[in-house]
This record gives structure tokens, sequence and C-alpha cells, in this order.
């Protein structure tokens, strides 16, 4: 139960990942549905990002999370997408 959790917040960052691919500014999200249905997808995979989430923290004690840093491991791995993706392609528009 807990890697199927692991294995579905991994495949829901490599969807985020590959819908951001085209996306250069905050406006090609709503230029054309296309943007649109990219972003309710992103949108989507970041809700079930944090349903996973809940439910690994209910499975798992917070001391097994602060031992074994397993928060710290997923949030890097999400600033991976974000840091590297997003923010550098769309934080440089003003």
């Amino acid at each position: 139960m807990l890697l199927e959790l692991f294995l579905e917040i991994e495949e829901a960052i490599r969807r985020i990942e590959r819908r951001f691919s085209d996306i250069n500014s905050p406006e090609d999200f709503l230029c054309d549905d296309n943007g649109l249905d990219r972003l309710d997808g992103i949108a989507m995979m970041l809700v079930a990002i944090g349903e996973n989430m809940n439910k690994l923290e209910k499975k798992i004690s917070k001391k097994a999370f602060d031992q074994h840093n397993l928060i710290t491991h997923i949030t890097q791995k999400s600033k991976k997408v974000s840091g590297s993706a997003i923010p550098s392609k769309i934080a440089a528009k003003p």
C-alpha cells in the first residue's frame, strides 16, 4: 500500500513535468482550450499528490517521517519539478 502511494506521487510528478513541457509563460495556459486543459490537469495532479501525502501521514507515524526524511525527499523531488521547469520559464516574465 505504501509503495503504491509513493508510485502514484511519482507518476503525478512525471505528468506535471510533461504537461509543463510546452509552457513558457502564464499566458500559455489561457491562450486556448489546450492551455486550460493543461492547467486543469496540473491542478488535478497537485490535488492527487496532496491526497496521497495525507494518506501517507495517516499510515506512517510522524516519527518515521522525521527519522527517514521521507517528506524532505518527496519535497525535494517536487522542487526539482517546480524549481527547474515551472518558475524559471514563468517567473522570468513580470
